[in-house]
């Protein structure tokens, strides 16, 4: 089987040393081996085994894997079916065209990517914590955010957007920002992901686009603007009045 990959950082002279030669690190551009990474990933998910799933999102499951090197990546995989419907190839090669050129401390880094009829993924950093939607739904959890970390938490969501429409050429707009798609990592700092519905803007023309996103996420913003926010049920079940 034929797997694609590209490289998006390299690692330090250090840390080579404690890698085994054969390894295909994701994360390294010295001794980076397309075929050996994908056989590292298969091994490491043995062949993508259930019990290595640790989400889904809108078009396909997301697995952990600890390659040789000791680094955990996250693995966002294509179903079969889902892989032959254009929609959803569609999504895969536009996140792998926004992420592989864009760079920022609150946006989820993309390793590489497995193109194949066969089998299509994605290779991400792993960010401990999961998404933000989880993290309100748990209880013990939410009492864990504490209005200074959520303070942060905007800031750091703002900071991304900020740098996607104004410092990207071409501006990046994501479209489907929700909690679903912010990630957590240990110390509660937000990252940015799922970009699979974004969208390229040409500055030299008119753009115009159709409704995407989350849904109840476009009802409460609508509702917030339009009516002001008095912590409406749908806000509520947003997390962020919970």
């Amino acid at each position: 089987m034929l797997a694609v990959l590209f490289i998006c950082r390299h690692t330090s002279i250090e840390h080579l040393k404690r890698v085994n030669a054969r390894s295909g690190d994701v994360c390294s551009i010295w001794n980076f081996d397309g075929n050996i990474a994908y056989e590292d990933i298969i091994r490491a998910t043995n062949n993508f085994e259930i019990r290595y799933c640790i989400g889904t999102d809108g078009y396909g499951s997301v697995y952990e894997a600890r390659l040789p090197s000791s680094k955990i990546v996250a693995l966002k995989k294509l179903h079969r079916l889902e892989a032959e419907e254009p929609a959803f190839d569609k999504s895969f090669r536009n996140e792998v065209q926004v992420l592989s050129n864009i760079r920022h401390k609150n946006i989820v880094k993309l390793y590489g990517f497995c193109l194949h009829n066969r089998c299509m993924f994605l290779v991400y950093e792993y960010i401990e914590n999961g998404s933000l939607f989880c993290a309100l739904r748990d209880d013990a959890h939410a009492v864990e955010l504490d209005w200074s970390k959520r303070v942060n938490i905007v800031k750091g969501i703002a900071h991304a957007l900020s740098y996607l429409h104004h410092d990207c050429t071409p501006a990046v707009v994501h479209r489907d920002i929700s909690s679903n798609n912010i990630l957590l990592n240990s110390t509660m700092e937000p990252f940015v992901a799922d970009f699979g519905a974004s969208r390229l803007l040409d500055p030299d023309s008119s753009n115009q686009t159709m409704v995407a996103g989350t849904y109840i996420w476009l009802y409460c913003s609508r509702t917030c603007v339009h009516d002001g926010c008095k912590g409406n049920a749908m806000c509520i079940a947003s997390g962020w009045w919970h």
